[in-house]
């Protein structure tokens, strides 16, 4: 049986219209950048570039790995984003796993204790007092520990676990002898790849685009990630009005070069992430 070949409409037209803009319109930004990161300083800085690289030279990127203070806070982004993801994954699956099972007790009371949260929040100076009150600030823990879980993110895991992964498994499983961790670690663990995977995705992301906790908890310039680096770099040159031109053509190209090496990685990263990434935004959906 030949299947019909469905007809090409004026709506059609319209989406690939629409999403053909869309896409160059979210690709300039990304393509501005890379041709300035790659392009003279002198010209980068007399704004003769655009979409396509003049001059092009590798100095700027290179420029990045000889400034001690750019290699310094991409050593602390690597390290928050590795061990801030592996913590939350780890606190946020612990919380959410248990509010799936059906024998604990307490399963109303610890629902409304993280919902009244999300409306409700303590608010930037009692954050800043509790991170004081533990001897956290200028620590590399007060960038990792504040927001580590995610509410919203707990309730995601939650919804994912019980409408995928049948109960009655861990009710067989706990027949044959399995504990609640054996049966986290056997049974949920290797079913809830997809929102691990989103989960790890969300949390990497999250923590290397971070700067704002390091500008309220830190003012030692050591444990400042790339993107506090970069924040700094961007205002001091919005506000110099001395400088030689020599440094501040220099500090032109260096900015985008910088740009582009902090968000290479998550590009990079997204693509090996994405057929999880489609699964999960379509948890919570409606089911008939």
């Amino acid at each position: 049986m030949v299947m019909e070949q469905k007809k090409f409409t004026s709506y059609d037209a319209v989406v690939y219209v629409l999403a053909g803009s869309m896409t160059i319109l979210f690709l300039m930004p990304l393509l501005y950048i890379i041709a300035n990161a790659f392009s003279d300083p002198e010209l980068v800085y007399s704004g003769k570039v655009g979409i396509i690289p003049k001059g092009f030279t590798f100095e700027n990127i290179l420029e990045v790995f000889r400034t001690k203070k750019l290699v310094l806070g991409l050593k602390n982004t690597l390290i928050y984003t590795v061990l801030g993801t592996a913590i939350q994954l780890v606190l946020q699956f612990c919380l959410a796993y248990p509010l799936t099972r059906h024998d604990f007790k307490g399963k109303t009371f610890v629902n409304l204790f993280i919902a009244f949260p999300m409306f409700v929040s303590g608010g930037m100076i009692p954050t800043y007092m509790v991170v004081k009150e533990l001897n956290m600030l200028n620590t590399m823990w007060a960038i990792i520990i504040p927001g580590c879980i995610g509410l919203y993110n707990v309730i995601i895991i939650r919804t994912y676990i019980s409408s995928s992964v049948p109960y009655e498994l861990t009710e067989a499983a706990t027949v044959d002898g399995c504990n609640v961790l054996q049966c986290f670690a056997k049974i949920i663990l290797p079913l809830s790849k997809p929102i691990v995977c989103i989960m790890t995705l969300y949390g990497i992301v999250g923590y290397w685009n971070s700067y704002f906790n390091s500008l309220l908890y830190t003012t030692d310039e050591k444990l400042w990630p790339m993107q506090r680096v970069l924040q700094r770099m961007l205002i001091a040159d919005a506000g110099s009005t001395v400088g030689t031109l020599e440094s501040m053509i220099k500090t032109e190209g260096l900015k985008y070069a910088v740009i582009l090496v902090s968000s290479l990685p998550l590009l990079v990263l997204y693509p090996f992430f994405q057929k999880y990434f489609e699964k999960g935004v379509m948890i919570g959906g409606i089911k008939g």
